[in-house]
């Protein structure tokens, strides 16, 4: 399940960033079928690859398994500017949240 996980959130980072496999093969230092054997399931990153994918897409370790997080590297900045909002202000950005929400329904 977990395999499965890793591989589909791979090609989806990778899409959005608009990066072929050989690319961010040889943008993490190796050969230039290895992102295309992890997303065909030939194989799994080590832990320090694994890592050096996350900062590959400018993702957090959690954010990377945060599968309903489509944007990580745009919603962390949001996330952290929510966090300084008081009572009042946050009660009106999740009253906008869920009317922006509502709209792309």
């Amino acid at each position: 399940m977990y395999e499965e996980q890793i591989r589909e959130r791979i090609v989806k980072l990778r899409l959005k960033k608009n990066v072929s496999q050989r690319e961010m093969s040889l943008a993490l230092g190796q050969n230039d079928s290895y992102i295309n054997r992890i997303e065909n399931g030939k194989a799994l990153p080590s832990m320090q690859v694994f890592l050096y994918i996350c900062e590959y897409f400018h993702v957090t370790p959690k954010e990377f398994f945060d599968m309903e997080n489509a944007d990580p590297e745009r919603l962390r900045p949001i996330i952290e500017n929510m966090k300084r909002l008081d009572g009042p202000a946050l009660a009106a950005m999740d009253t906008l949240a869920k009317e922006l929400a509502g709209k792309q329904s």
